[in-house]
């Protein structure tokens, strides 16, 4: 039975934060748990390796969209915590510049303090079990 990579949490919330489609992508070396990036407006990170795309050797970390972090998120809390605001929430994200405005809506509700934790331990809940899913082991 081979070794399960062990990935740290805060660096794998780090990555997705930085991973935005079309513009920066990053990657778990499943040698080491070590994070990889790659900006397309910076060389700071350094070469990536030739094999970046071989999946026995590198995992590309997701980014919210793919983890259902998204809208999705957002409308779930609202159906939780708000529910007499949740089709407004639906419009708000209808059109573009949406999390301001779902923000907006979170502070005039006094909710946005619980926004913020909640939506963290839904990200970290999404990481690990994305983790899981890819046979790697999550360190806190």
């Amino acid at each position: 039975m081979s070794k399960r990579t062990v990935v740290k949490l805060d660096a794998l919330e780090e990555a997705l934060t930085f991973a935005v489609p079309g513009e920066a992508e990053a990657w778990v070396c499943r040698d080491t748990g070590a994070m990889l990036w790659h900006s397309a407006y910076t060389d700071d990170s350094g070469p990536l390796p030739e094999d970046i795309h071989d999946a026995s050797h590198y995992v590309p970390v997701p980014d919210k969209h793919d983890l259902g972090l998204g809208k999705p998120l957002a409308v779930e809390f609202a159906r939780i915590h708000l529910p007499e605001c949740e089709e407004q929430v639906y419009g708000i994200f209808a059109r573009r510049g949406a999390y301001a405005r779902f923000k907006a809506l979170l502070e005039r509700h006094q909710q946005l303090d619980t926004w913020h934790r909640w939506e963290e331990a839904q990200t970290r809940q999404a990481l690990r079990n994305w983790c899981a899913d890819n046979d790697m082991e999550v360190a806190d």
